[in-house]
């Protein structure tokens, strides 16, 4: 009953509010009201826009009532949001503005969002051309000043934020190979006239390959966070027609990484399916005309099996950059003795040589590695170095036996043994050859 009170006086608040915008002395005549809608396919820029820029301005005045409060673990400080019925007002280059926030939940349960954006009429070029726009830039800084970055399922409404702590300097990486994979990123964010020049939508699609446990999505969480790129994960076995996939791509945003799991899996399913997705739907979507509905786009598969794939999705255009995840190599473990132990020099360690090894002789995943640092008895102190390193030597003979007595040996995973991570790009303009 409460409830239905509480949205009723919400309700009344709203419809108060709007009334008294509307019937403002000289409102009929001279004010102007866009409505900014929330939309998933494609996304409304401007509104989400609307959320991060408008928390930065003089969100609580003396007509504020009610005001959104949140913070998860991870966040320093909390963040504050519009309610449903609140106005605030804005000034830009001697305009007044006002912003309204409405949420309408309708008897079948459909919730819709929007913006009420209302200026006087005289200033409709202006707010066009240059208020919304700066917005949405001030918007964009935000963003990178607050590095919020969001996690979304294409395949549901869920978004939360990306707090995955992963870097290029934390994964377990060789340097030459992750000076390889930056270059590639950073190049293809500044290359924007390149591609229209060329005539190429402004994407590009990545490959993650190689045995479980290797790191695929660590990667991607380093690519997110180098990027300042949002997160779209996307489930295959969750769509059953090409059109649902053309959808799936309208529903990303630019300045986006959109991921595909295990993309040999969700192959085989969709062929098992009566109706699903097809091969020529699949490669319309990594780049027909489709996949050129957006700009500055990533998309990232990851596979256990490459030797499964389509050859048709792995040639330049659809994936362009392969990186093969290998399992733990010596160098591999210098990076994650330095993360979990604090160890800079491993190569002055009498324990090195023989983990080393252990490592060029046993199938082992960097994953399986990090799970051994994190094991610690409860009578040996945390910054004992020696005998974590005892416990990794112990852990890679019992790993190296067990292989040896089960012939551990399967072929789908030969692509993953004792090498660093291999890059290769496969690209088909002139200007990529250099990586």
């Amino acid at each position: 009953m409460n409830f239905i009170v509480e949205e009723l006086m919400l309700f009344i608040s709203t419809a108060l509010n709007y009334l008294a915008t509307l019937f403002s002395p000289g409102h009929y005549h001279h004010d102007l009201t866009f409505i900014i809608r929330q939309k998933s396919t494609p996304p409304n820029q401007v509104y989400d826009a609307a959320e991060l820029y408008l928390p930065s301005i003089e969100l609580i005045n003396p007509s504020t009532r009610t005001i959104g409060v949140s913070k998860t673990p991870r966040q320093e400080a909390v963040k504050l949001a519009m309610e449903s019925g609140e106005q605030i007002a804005d000034t830009f280059e001697d305009i007044n503005l006002n912003w309204l926030y409405v949420v309408q939940t309708f008897p079948s349960g459909q919730v819709t969002r929007r913006f009420e954006l209302t200026f006087h009429k005289k200033h409709k070029d202006k707010v066009l051309t240059s208020y919304l726009r700066h917005v949405v830039t001030r918007a964009e800084a935000i963003k990178k000043e607050e590095k919020i970055l969001k996690l979304r399922s294409v395949n549901s409404p869920s978004r939360v934020d990306l707090e995955h702590p992963a870097t290029f300097e934390t994964i377990a990486m060789g340097p030459d190979q992750k000076t390889k994979i930056i270059k590639d990123l950073d190049r293809f964010v500044r290359r924007r006239e390149f591609y229209k020049k060329v005539g190429k939508a402004w994407k590009r699609g990545y490959l993650l390959y190689g045995p479980p446990g290797t790191g695929k999505s660590s990667l991607i969480a380093a690519m997110a966070n180098h990027l300042k790129f949002d997160v779209y994960e996307l489930e295959l076995d969750g769509i059953y027609s090409d059109s649902q996939l053309k959808s799936v791509l309208l529903s990303t945003a630019n300045r986006s990484i959109l991921v595909i799991e295990d993309i040999d899996f969700s192959a085989v399913n969709a062929r098992k399916r009566k109706c699903g997705i097809t091969v020529s739907g699949l490669l319309n979507f990594m780049d027909g005309l489709w996949s050129s509905c957006g700009d500055e786009r990533i998309i990232v598969f990851t596979t256990n099996h490459k030797d499964r794939l389509e050859p048709a999705l792995l040639r330049p255009g659809r994936m362009d950059v392969h990186i093969h995840m290998s399992y733990c190599t010596p160098h591999a473990f210098k990076v994650l003795a330095s993360n979990y132990l604090g160890v800079q020099d491993l190569d002055r360690h009498p324990l090195y040589g023989e983990i080393a090894g252990l490592l060029e002789s046993t199938e082992v995943a960097p994953a399986e590695v990090c799970e051994e640092l994190l094991k610690r008895d409860d009578d040996v102190d945390d910054d004992d170095v020696d005998a974590a390193l005892e416990g990794v030597v112990k852990f890679l003979k019992l790993k190296k036996l067990e292989g040896d007595n089960n012939n551990i040996d399967e072929p789908e995973f030969q692509e993953g043994k004792r090498q660093d991570v291999d890059v290769s790009v496969n690209d088909d303009d002139s200007e990529s050859s250099s990586t």
